[in-house]
């Protein structure tokens, strides 16, 4: 999983998503981000593209190298989050609070974030960002033995995943094996909260 080089970071809003856009991109810019801004530029958004068209542009830039990350925003998060998983090589995840923007980041890898201006307060917005900017997979789970190769097996295989040849196998995956999660390697199992 590549690392954020140089501070520079992809964002696109349509009009629902302006406001909590431009609330994450002024903290960007005050934290020394290098922001690039492809979507609406007004409250108004004339003669913008509509959110799933500018989902997939900005989803095609971090596909093919320009950007590791982009943040989309819309006024679910969910417009953009679909319309950007349709583009090879990018995952991305839609989330309203900032544990689940770790975990989406930490235990799954995405390389876009979306957000909800209709759901998520600015603060809440900044914070989701921070979350996703500041992390990568299999971060702050050092304590838990084989979470990065497990998570990475998962990342790689959902990457990859090719549903013709999936189809043609008898919808089975061609390789059966998986990583074991090594439950007794945890050292904090009070740390997962569900056991």
């Amino acid at each position: 999983m590549k690392t954020i080089k140089n501070k520079q970071i992809l964002v696109a809003a349509d009009v629902a998503g302006y406001v909590l856009k431009d609330a994450v991109v002024a903290h960007l810019v005050e934290e020394g981000w290098e922001v690039t801004d492809i979507g609406v530029k007004d409250k108004e958004g004339k003669g913008v593209e509509i959110f799933h068209r500018m989902a997939i542009r900005a989803a095609s830039m971090v596909s093919e190298g320009e950007f590791d990350r982009a943040l989309l925003f819309c006024g679910t998060g969910m417009g953009v989050h679909l319309a950007a998983n349709k583009v090879p090589r990018c995952q991305a995840a839609v989330v309203e609070s900032v544990p689940s923007a770790l975990r989406a980041i930490t235990g799954n890898g995405v390389n876009i974030m979306c957000m909800g201006g209709y759901y998520i307060a600015p603060q809440m917005g900044i914070e989701i960002a921070d979350a996703f900017l500041n992390n990568d997979l299999g971060s702050g789970y050092e304590w838990w033995n084989t979470f990065y190769e497990y998570h990475k097996f998962a990342h790689d295989e959902i990457d990859n995943f090719n549903y013709e040849e999936y189809k043609k196998n008898g919808f089975k995956f061609p390789n059966d094996e998986t990583p074991i999660y090594d439950w007794d390697g945890i050292k904090n199992k009070d740390k997962l909260g569900c056991m």
